[in-house]
């Protein structure tokens, strides 16, 4: 099976169901924003990987985020939420709550914020701190889409957890590598 089918040449893509919607709908958009997030993300877990015992438990958690990635991403390109006729995946609450005790964990290894960090430090840490911009990116999309569509509020608030995850693990990486947070001056 070739990869291409030549059905998007006009500037139109499938949702799950076979709707064909522009490649401008906010819906794209959104599991656009969240693709490229899932993609930031495996080139920060690729960079990680080369000190793979230094952050084997944050690769654990952000390779088990790219999969739920995958949910997210097919929650929003299934228009049918919440009565779907198809055995489309979904977002829940435990998604985000999952999430939680990871974030507790890497903060209790970090000393309080005391200034505003700026994203860098670290090759590794700068991934993850674009991820938790594109994170952003991907929430403010999906917020968007829900303004005009009917979507399910767990991605939304799954989204904006991960981001603060993001950030953390940003911050984590350079204590582990003994570089200090690149501090805002005004």
């Amino acid at each position: 099976m070739k990869i291409y089918t030549k059905t998007g040449d006009q500037g139109e893509t499938g949702l799950i169901g076979g709707k064909r919607v522009s490649k401008a709908d906010r819906r794209i958009i959104a599991y656009g924003a969240v693709d490229e997030l899932n993609s930031t993300i495996g080139l920060a877990v690729a960079f990680l990987k080369s000190k793979e015992g230094t952050f084997s438990d944050l690769i654990e958690a952000l390779v088990q985020v790219q999969n739920d990635l995958f949910v997210v991403g097919s929650d929003l390109a299934d228009p049918g939420y919440p009565q779907s006729e198809f055995k489309t995946p979904r977002v829940d609450e435990k998604k985000a709550a999952a999430l939680e005790p990871i974030i507790d964990s890497f903060e209790g290894e970090l000393a309080p914020i005391t200034f505003f960090i700026l994203p860098g430090g670290s090759i590794e840490s700068s991934l993850l701190h674009h991820s938790r911009a594109v994170a952003r990116r991907a929430e403010t999309s999906v917020v968007a889409l829900s303004s005009i569509e009917k979507i399910n509020p767990a991605i939304v608030v799954y989204l904006n957890r991960l981001s603060d995850m993001l950030f953390v693990a940003a911050r984590l990486v350079n204590k582990r590598l003994e570089i200090p947070d690149v501090a805002w001056n005004r």
